[in-house]
């Protein structure tokens, strides 16, 4: 009997050591691959639905953005992901070549986040690797007159109670880019974005269906889907990866890397503020 009990405790803390040391929010002596995910606005054309008003020609917006790659340059990417669907890996790359040569010229990205801040900042910390990871997917961005027509009041409750993030508010022209970036990668942010872009649609169902919960679905998967692009290339712990894309897209990356057991989500505040 006292030789069962003995083998029993043994096996359970054995077990107990080794959860530990696999666990994704322990092991602090594993190494990881570090990465920057910056959430922002898009700049230029686009074809999502929200777009913040921003002139990329402006001198004053110009120099903060200046300011702001050679901030995150001292991160030092070895790779540098961005919001480009893979299928157009090769022309990302050539624009990119092209704009390493002379920044000044024309690329097919000119004008959005793409160029303005992910080939800037390759350019300025010599990254050589540059990869597109967007994956899209036809998507319902707004229940509102579906909700209507089935008299949805929580859809609009919920609406209404999303409203109040202070952050959504902060118009960039008055509060510059900076504190804009800030505002828009914070915790908080992060939970309205995932809300008001895809939990919201499941108060707006039919009594036999799940018509806003299917679409809610889909904009989880869109970004699955591009979580699995970025699990696709080949990394190790020696890469250094800056992740720039839509916040909505940060905000499901920041959820599924910081409990990942491979990556480590790096401090992007000291690089900004």
């Amino acid at each position: 009997m006292a030789k069962t009990l003995l083998l029993a405790l043994t096996f359970m803390l054995i077990t107990t050591v080794s959860i530990s040391q696999t666990n994704p929010r322990s092991g602090t002596n594993l190494e990881r691959i570090k990465v920057l995910n910056l959430g922002v606005f898009h700049f230029g054309i686009t074809p999502d639905a929200n777009k913040t008003e921003y002139d990329e020609n402006d001198k004053k917006n110009l120099r903060e953005i200046k300011e702001i790659t050679k901030a995150l340059a001292k991160f030092n990417p070895t790779v540098i992901l961005v919001e480009v669907v893979p299928g157009h890996q090769d022309i990302l790359e050539q624009e990119y070549e092209k704009y390493k040569r002379n920044p000044s010229s024309l690329t097919k990205f000119s004008g959005t986040e793409t160029e303005l801040l992910g080939f800037e900042v390759g350019r300025l910390a010599n990254t050589t690797k540059i990869f597109g990871i967007d994956h899209k997917l036809n998507y319902m961005y707004s229940a509102d007159d579906f909700a209507k027509s089935l008299d949805a009041k929580n859809y609009f409750l919920v609406s209404e109670r999303l409203e109040n993030y202070s952050e959504k508010r902060n118009d960039v022209k008055e509060i510059g880019l900076k504190k804009k970036l800030l505002s828009m990668n914070t915790e908080n942010y992060y939970d309205y974005l995932i809300n008001v872009n895809a939990d919201l649609l499941t108060y707006a169902n039919s009594e036999e269906e799940f018509e806003g919960a299917d679409q809610a679905a889909k904009f989880y998967q869109r970004n699955l889907r591009m979580y699995a692009n970025i699990n696709k290339l080949e990394l190790d712990t020696n890469d250094r990866i800056l992740i720039i894309s839509g916040a909505a897209h940060a905000s499901f990356f920041h959820k599924f890397m910081s409990r990942s057991p491979i990556y480590e989500l790096v401090d992007w505040e000291k690089f900004l503020k």
